[in-house]
């Protein structure tokens, strides 16, 4: 049987973006909006960290300096270089394309529009493995650090101690938390606390029990604790949960960047296989702000 083709089979440049930009903000954190995010960072980004001393004195009519300084420091987002490189045969296709769509002579032709079914697909699975590595990820194959790896390896951060968090304790540990929440920090508007699916799912249960039951259904309130937002994710591992102002958590990514790149491309003309091959190039990394603002559950 002659093998279908792919009308429309290459896309790069202008279009690159589009889909990248689908495939990574549509990860629940960045299409959430739960950190900043820094696009078109070609190389590195560096973040200067400000730390003031005194500032007030006693007034008096000279100009001293000595009594007011500022400390800078810098951290750096460096974003990391990953790709998808997919094989597919079109043989296989037919099960999971519409019959109507693929025709119902021996010649089929594959509608234009699979090429963006088959980046779809591919681009599902590039969000849900940057959302993964936004928060437990750590340098290696098809990763980078994620905010886990980070909150945990600085040392001005603020650590809770947790344990198992099921329905009967999830209050007392949400509150460890606020509690540890610096007093410059706790009441800013952006203050959020990031926590992992399974505390996310004892909380509604503690609600449950307390005859809250109907508090978070689907689109009538934000989750939250004493006024404080939480953010679910799946990207924290269980029991793992991060307080910080969505201002002091940064991802960048090169969306707009030469090396971004988006591409099907069907093998028939150049080997007579009837494999298609999806090629995705596109840069992620995390970093963050002022560690001592941030408190890290574990």
């Amino acid at each position: 049987m002659p093998n279908p083709t792919i009308t429309g089979s290459s896309y790069a440049g202008e279009f690159a973006g589009k889909y990248l930009g689908a495939a990574l903000l549509s990860a629940d954190t960045l299409d959430k909006g739960g950190v900043t995010i820094l696009p078109n960072v070609k190389y590195k980004a560096a973040m200067k960290v400000g730390a003031f001393g005194s500032l007030v004195r006693s007034a008096d009519c000279d100009f001293d300096s000595s009594t007011s300084t500022l400390t800078l420091t810098e951290k750096v987002l460096t974003p990391t270089e990953l790709q998808v490189n997919l094989q597919i045969c079109k043989k296989e296709l037919h099960s999971d394309w519409e019959a109507a769509q693929m025709g119902f002579s021996a010649f089929d032709e594959l509608p234009p529009l699979f090429s963006d079914f088959v980046i779809a697909r591919v681009a599902a699975e590039v969000a849900k493995a940057t959302e993964t590595s936004i928060w437990s990820g750590s340098a290696g194959e098809g990763s980078f650090d994620g905010f886990e790896t980070l909150l945990a390896a600085d040392a001005t951060v603020v650590d809770v101690v947790g344990t198992t968090v099921t329905t009967a304790n999830v209050i007392a540990e949400l509150q460890k938390i606020v509690d540890a929440i610096p007093s410059g920090v706790y009441g800013k508007e952006d203050l959020t606390i990031y926590v992992s699916q399974n505390i996310a799912k004892a909380y509604i249960g503690a609600q449950a029990a307390l005859g809250y039951r109907e508090l978070f259904h689907v689109g009538q309130t934000e989750m939250n604790f004493q006024g404080i937002s939480l953010f679910p994710t799946g990207g924290l591992g269980d029991n793992v949960a991060v307080a910080a102002q969505k201002s002091n958590l940064f991802f960048g990514t090169g969306l707009l960047d030469d090396r971004n790149e988006v591409k099907v491309i069907d093998m028939a003309d150049l080997d007579g296989s009837q494999n298609v091959r999806v090629v995705m190039r596109y840069t992620a990394g995390v970093q963050t702000g002022v560690g001592s603002d941030i408190v890290l559950y574990t």
